[in-house]
């Protein structure tokens, strides 16, 4: 057996570059990270005063080590044990203004004017410029006096925050910033791995890619205030012309998606025939949220097979919405129940998509009354159980309570296909796909020796095909492509017509049949080669839009894949290929 005399190409050169490359892409290193990730930092906040940012690590808080959630969680309880809401009344030359919080909120100027409202406390209608006379029944007659109080009320501990960039030290009633557990690579899973929930949703008409886009900022909205965390929402579109969006959320349910996504949500509060407000930002100013005070579940009961129990939660009127109200309200006759109470001729009803989902009885104080800001809403959750009743009217609450705070969808929608998935099926499908993957590769390699009976020949390939594998992934991490199981069958596609070409290479390079040199050989392998490229890349491009979309991963990670093959591993392979030729002709 001859020997070879290896030597590196420039070509070879250029694929190593690209694999160290697409390890630091891929950053493998994450799995030996310890900490919480920091996810979202409001803006002007004290906590970006800090100097904290988006994608740091925590790894100890007040001399607390942290590298979970669960220890995180476990320092936040014991860093603010202490720390509770206090009720503050304050008094302007305008009202009177009541509100439990952690700290007074507001900021004024030198003169005592309200200069800064933070948005929880909307819903009390304060206005800048008031004029702060005291807080908690003490006199404010200065600056001075009212930074005592402020001071005084503020319930801020100090925080030393380490983190992978440095130490961050803020004073704070509790922090303000999002946190998730530290990713083991940059590698993202698709919701066929990750587990969770997808719906292809279709509007009623087809939609501009300006209406497009309000729809899918009106939905994400609509997702976030609900609770629901990673999600990934997109426009897509078929080769009819038809618009669609595709939802995934991690962790949800089908039922969630379909709640939230399948319906419109359209809300309204009437008086008889009369509108007197809706949900939305224009109508409702604040709603009560996790705050047993105004919001939560009131009683609980057992009735005609099952239980039942109710719940309340209060929200806050625009003044234009209080004013049509006090309006309507104004018109309506004052009847007496048979308890004694004094209640208006019309009730309250508030309907959800057109449905009636309660009747609320109005106060006959309320009559004419124009600045009646605060409503309580009620509904009811039943069950089997009594726990049963207590989950569903509290998931009733939620959703009503979400679709108050966003108001309805610009337009109708039809859930086209709603897919479910769990983690636990993700990773069998993981786990699958690397047997097959591995059970695949010792079956070519067994062939090519078979074939070739040269180990210089078959080793090369599986060399290459790894290579190939490693820098689809890169590319995958670098462009924060979500791989779920479509892209994997593209990564698949791609390394089978990858092991062809291969394998049209070392043919040619062997072929003695023709009286061409061995750069001519190589030369018309490739054209082989492209040609089969250029076909695979063109029949590729119909299917980013075949399915609305949703075999674009498919597509993406093929498309990748071959261009990987053509422009980086094949040169380089053939470079190898030609010196063991050499060596064996």
């Amino acid at each position: 057996m001859a020997q070879v005399n290896f030597k590196m190409t420039w070509k070879m050169w250029f694929l190593a570059v690209c694999l160290v490359a697409s390890i630091f892409a891929i950053n493998p290193l994450g799995y030996f990270q310890h900490g919480v990730l920091v996810k979202y930092v409001p803006e002007n906040s004290l906590s970006s005063q800090s100097g904290l940012t988006k994608g740091e690590i925590i790894t100890a808080m007040n001399d607390l080590p942290i590298s979970s959630m669960a220890d995180y969680s476990d320092a936040l309880g014991k860093i603010f044990l202490n720390v509770h809401k206090q009720n503050i009344t304050l008094i302007t030359n305008k009202a009177a203004y009541d509100y439990s919080a952690y700290n007074l909120g507001i900021e004024v100027d030198d003169n005592l004017g309200i200069t800064f409202i933070p948005t929880e406390l909307n819903y009390l209608n304060i206005t800048l410029n008031e004029t702060v006379e005291s807080i908690n029944s003490q006199t404010i007659s200065n600056i001075s006096e009212f930074n005592a109080i402020r001071d005084q009320l503020d319930q801020k501990i100090k925080l030393t925050i380490i983190t992978n960039k440095g130490t961050r030290i803020l004073f704070a009633s509790y922090p303000e910033f999002t946190v998730s557990e530290v990713p083991k690579t940059r590698l993202k899973a698709g919701l066929d791995l990750a587990g969770g929930a997808k719906a292809l949703v279709q509007p009623e008409r087809k939609l501009t890619q300006s209406e497009l886009a309000d729809l899918i900022t009106v939905s994400k909205e609509r997702l976030n205030v609900y609770g629901i965390s990673d999600i990934a929402i997109r426009a897509a579109s078929d080769l009819s012309g038809n618009t669609y969006m595709i939802v995934e959320v991690a962790g949800a349910s089908p039922a969630e998606l379909q709640d939230l996504i399948g319906k419109q949500g359209k809300f309204e509060a009437k008086i008889g025939e009369d509108s007197v407000f809706v949900g939305g930002k224009d109508d409702i100013k604040s709603v009560c949220r996790n705050d047993a005070s105004c919001s939560g579940i009131q009683e609980c009961q057992q009735s005609q097979g099952g239980y039942y129990c109710n719940f309340q939660f209060v929200i806050y009127l625009s003044p234009e919405a209080a004013q049509k109200q006090g309006e309507v309200t104004g018109k309506l006759d004052i009847n007496m129940t048979s308890n004694g109470e004094r209640i208006l001729s019309k009730p309250l009803d508030l309907y959800l998509d057109d449905q009636l989902v309660d009747s609320l009885q109005i106060d006959a104080s309320l009559k004419g009354k124009t600045d009646a800001t605060s409503i309580s809403i009620r509904g009811p959750g039943t069950g089997t159980t009594q726990q049963e009743a207590f989950n569903n009217a509290k998931a009733n609450m939620l959703k009503l309570q979400t679709v108050l705070i966003t108001g309805s969808l610009p337009f109708k929608l039809q859930i086209v296909k709603l897919d479910s998935i769990s983690p636990l099926l993700g990773k069998e499908f993981v786990n699958n796909i690397l047997l097959a993957a591995l059970g695949a590769g010792l079956a070519v390699a067994l062939i090519i020796f078979i074939r070739y009976r040269r180990l210089v020949y078959s080793l090369p390939i599986l060399f290459t095909v790894g290579a190939e594998i490693l820098i689809i992934l890169g590319v995958s991490a670098a462009i924060n492509w979500n791989l779920d199981l479509v892209s994997i069958a593209g990564i698949l596609a791609a390394i089978g017509t990858g092991v062809d070409n291969q394998i049209v290479i070392i043919d040619e390079s062997r072929n003695k049949k023709v009286s061409h040199t061995l750069k001519e050989k190589i030369k018309r392998a490739f054209f082989i080669i492209f040609g089969s490229f250029s076909t695979a890349f063109v029949a590729m491009i119909p299917l980013w839009w075949a399915g609305a979309g949703m075999v674009r991963g498919f597509a993406v990670t093929t498309i990748i894949g071959i261009c990987i093959g053509v422009f980086i591993t094949r040169p380089a392979f053939s470079d190898f290929i030609g010196q063991v030729s050499d060596e064996h002709n």
